[in-house]
Formats: structure tokens, sequence, C-alpha cells
């Protein structure tokens, strides 16, 4: 591949993530509208824990949002944080979403505290933090690691903070279980190769 054609790959890249996130965090909007217009029918679509028939809410849960406050805080993270995630090729981008998304509804499902109702795209983001954080070493780009050190300083202290078991109305199983499925992701689809398929 010559230098201006891996230029027109990479630029190609860049814009197919930007309106994947673009896309993604407006579905999110669309939908906190719909349930704010159906009188919050959305919000049963959310996790409650060991109810076996809640298990089919795993994730749509991830897309349903307790008021705009709350997919207001997740749009600026999930925006970013989604398309450097993407930058690496979208059919990897859905795999780790995907491994994430589930794997972080599920736990929650398990462990969070009976008659609680989890729904939100902070588990992702955790998720995605966490695999932009490691996924640099672990494949050893020196570029991987530039990102995952300015995403730790960026969102570090709010990932910590969300971390913390002694905050009200917030899950933070589930964005400690996001952020352990976002790890397990880096190692899982780590690239042998140091250029993206």
């Amino acid at each position: 591949m010559t230098g201006r054609e891996l230029a027109w790959s990479r630029g190609d890249r860049a814009k197919a993530a930007a309106k994947v996130m673009v896309g993604w965090v407006a579905l999110l909007w669309l939908l906190e509208v719909v349930d704010v217009a159906s009188g919050h029918a959305l919000d049963g679509l959310g996790i409650t824990p060991r109810t076996p028939s809640e298990l089919v809410d795993v994730v749509p849960a991830a897309f349903i949002h307790f008021g705009f406050a709350h997919v207001a805080a997740n749009t600026v993270p999930l925006l970013v944080m989604g398309f450097l995630a993407a930058l690496g090729g979208l059919r990897r981008f859905a795999a780790v979403c995907a491994l994430i998304i589930v794997a972080d509804g599920l736990g929650v499902w398990l462990i969070a505290p009976a008659h609680t109702n989890t729904a939100g795209a902070s588990g992702l983001i955790f998720g995605l933090f966490g695999y932009l954080l490691v996924t640099g070493f672990v494949e050893r780009r020196p570029l991987g690691v530039l990102v995952g050190l300015l995403v730790g300083a960026v969102w570090g202290t709010s990932i910590l903070v969300g971390l913390a078991p002694t905050q009200s109305g917030v899950s933070w199983q589930g964005h400690l279980l996001g952020l352990v499925a976002g790890v397990a992701t880096a190692f899982l689809f780590r690239r042998r190769s140091p250029e993206p398929t």
C-alpha cells in the first residue's frame, strides 16, 4: 500500500468511525425523547437483577437512560472513546462493544442489589476506557499507548469516582464490570500485526 493509499484508508476509517458514533449518540437521545414522551415507558428495559425475564433486557439496557441529564453525562465520553476505539476497524469495534455490553449486563443481572433497575451507556463507557487504556500496551503499539495515556489523563479521575460504592443511584457494579470486560476485550481481540485490518 502506498503512502497516499494509506492516508486515504485512515481518512475513510475516521469518517466511518465518526458517522457510527454520531449516529449512536443520536439514537440514545432519540430513545430518551421517546421515553419521556411515553411517560418513561422505556425505563422498564433496565436490568432488574436475578429476575429471569429481565435477561432479555441485558442489551437494550445499554441504550436506555433515566432522563436527559443521564444521557447528557454519557454523551461526550461515549462519543470520544467510541470514536477512538472504532478507528481500529468497525468490525472489531462492533465485537468489542457487543462483548462489553453483554458481559456487563449479565454481570449486573447476577450481582447488583435486588429490586434495582440499571440502565445506561456508562457500563460500555467504562469498558471502552479499559479497552483503550490497555490495548496499546497489549499490542505494543506506540500510538495505542499514547491514546491510552491520554484517555487515562482525561477520564481517569471520573472513572475512579464512578467505581466508588458510596454513590447513591449509581451502579458501581456496572461500572466495575464494564471496566473489567473492556480490559478483557483488549487481550481477546489483540492484533499481532501493527496495522489495523
